[in-house]
Formats: C-alpha cells, sequence, structure tokens
C-alpha cells in the first residue's frame, strides 16, 4: 500500500516552486499551504503549479482590486495591470451607469466597477463557454446578463446607443510574439484570449468599428494595450467616430486608451416673435 506523501514545509515548498522558475515563489507556497485540504490533493495542486499551469485557476480564485475573483479552468485569468483600466472607468462612471464588459473572462473588470460605482447595470459578453459560466457565476450578486457570442454580437438590440462605459480588455499580443510569454499564459490560457493578430490590434479595430453605435452620447470606451501600440491603437479609434486619448501608469506598467463618443448636441430655444 502506497503511503500519501506528508504536507511540505512552506520553505520545502518556496524551494521546490522556486526551482520550478516561479518568480513569487515564497507568496505561492504560502497560499497553496492556507487552502485546506489532504496531503494528496496540495501535492497535486503542487504538481500543476510545477508543471506550469497558473496559479489562480489553480486555487480558483485570484485577487483584483482588493476582491476575491472566481477563476475557473481554461478562463483567462485576470492581470493585475487592468486595474488602472478599472480605475480610470471608476472616474468616468455615475451612479446607475450602463455598463459593458466586452470579452469578459472571468467578469472581474465588471465585478470590480460595481464595488467602485453604485448601481451600475452590467451587462457582459464572452465567446468562450467556460468564460461565459465563470462571468455568470462572479456577476450573479451584481445582478449581471451575461451573453455569449463574438464581441457586440450576442447584445440585445434595446442596448445599442445606452452602454455609459464599455471595457475591453481584450487580446492585443501579436501573433509572432505569442511565443515570449510566460509558458503559464502560453501553454494554459485559450489562444483567443491572448492572440490580437499581426499588429495585436486585431480585435481592437473590430471593437473600435462597432462602439460608437452602442455607446450612449457622451459614454466612453476603456482598452488596454501594449505601450508601443499608442499611435496605431488611436488611430484605430479615431477612425471609428471616437475621441481618444491615452493614460499611461508607472505603478501598474500599463497603458490605456480612453474613447469617447460626442455628447448630444445642445439644442438651444428659439424665441418666437
Amino acid at each position: 500500500m502506497t503511503t500519501p506523501p506528508s504536507s511540505p514545509s512552506a520553505a520545502a515548498l518556496t524551494s521546490r516552486l522556486r526551482a520550478a522558475g516561479c518568480v513569487f515563489a515564497e507568496d505561492e507556497a504560502r497560499l497553496l499551504l492556507s487552502v485546506p485540504q489532504s496531503d494528496a490533493d496540495l501535492e497535486a495542486m503542487i504538481a500543476q503549479r510545477v508543471a506550469g499551469f497558473p496559479l489562480e485557476a489553480i486555487l480558483g480564485w485570484v485577487v483584483f482590486c482588493g476582491l476575491r475573483i472566481g477563476v475557473g479552468p481554461g478562463v483567462f485569468v485576470p492581470r493585475q495591470r487592468t486595474e488602472f483600466l478599472v480605475r480610470e472607468a471608476a472616474r468616468l462612471s455615475r451612479p446607475g451607469a450602463v455598463v459593458l464588459d466586452l470579452g469578459s473572462g472571468t467578469g472581474a473588470l465588471g465585478v470590480a466597477l460595481g464595488s467602485m460605482v453604485d448601481g451600475i447595470e452590467l451587462h457582459s459578453t464572452d465567446i468562450d463557454t467556460p468564460a461565459v459560466a465563470c462571468t455568470r457565476r462572479n456577476t450573479e450578486p451584481l445582478g449581471g446578463r451575461v451573453y455569449q457570442g463574438d464581441l457586440f454580437a450576442p447584445l440585445p438590440p434595446e442596448l445599442r446607443g445606452r452602454i455609459d462605459i464599455m471595457l475591453a480588455n481584450v487580446p492585443y499580443v501579436p501573433t509572432d510574439a505569442i511565443d515570449l510569454l510566460p509558458p503559464e499564459a502560453r501553454d494554459h490560457e485559450p489562444l483567443v484570449t491572448l492572440d490580437g493578430g499581426l499588429d495585436g490590434l486585431e480585435v481592437l479595430r473590430r471593437v473600435a468599428a462597432e462602439a460608437t453605435d452602442w455607446l450612449a452620447p457622451g459614454g466612453s470606451l476603456l482598452i488596454e494595450i501594449g505601450d508601443k501600440q499608442r499611435a496605431a491603437a488611436t488611430d484605430a479609434v479615431t477612425a471609428g467616430g471616437l475621441t481618444a486619448r491615452v493614460v499611461d501608469s508607472e505603478e501598474f506598467y500599463a497603458t490605456v486608451v480612453i474613447a469617447q463618443k460626442s455628447p448630444r448636441p445642445v439644442v438651444e430655444a428659439r424665441e418666437i416673435a
């Protein structure tokens, strides 16, 4: 009869994770050891991490904007840098705003914005079945509505022209750069969530081309990009009929395009003689 392995010490686990290339091995060891489980289950989790699976997918959650967000197998894990996009969106939002999270993944962006802005009406779309299920679980407490399909395609027509804030953390890695990503992303996250095409901006251009029709007057689209993509991304958004500016964060190492639809023109009353 085989005896199951006993739980390793924090120091031993840290050494094992560090040898596997985990940069934050000490923190990861602490998190893995904090999960109530049998020794055999712990060993299975450690083996997954050593094999390169994302830690968040193994734990089943990620901390994003101070919130614990559920993560399902095969679903894109939100990066800490994307917190910058959400914080910028909160600056532009008002209580009760209509919000769309495009390519929602876990639904983290909408959930985080809902924790910062009261009473938002949250809608989310994703093309991938596991992501839709994960988004639904995470946004249910907010009364969020989730649609499966490609970008705007599954949205109900009555949302057209009503969206105040559009969050779009769509793929922006150039195809040729996919092989340069860390193995945990490259080998264990869906390619559709990473590959942005030849220059990384193919999905962004599709979003920009349709965003104007769905945004309310004065509504804003926020979309994360790479630092070297700012000129091409701005051109794409402008071509879609929006006014664009780019904001950066040294704290989050993030770059975001903020694009706005023109407000509804003010019609001056004329005095009738």
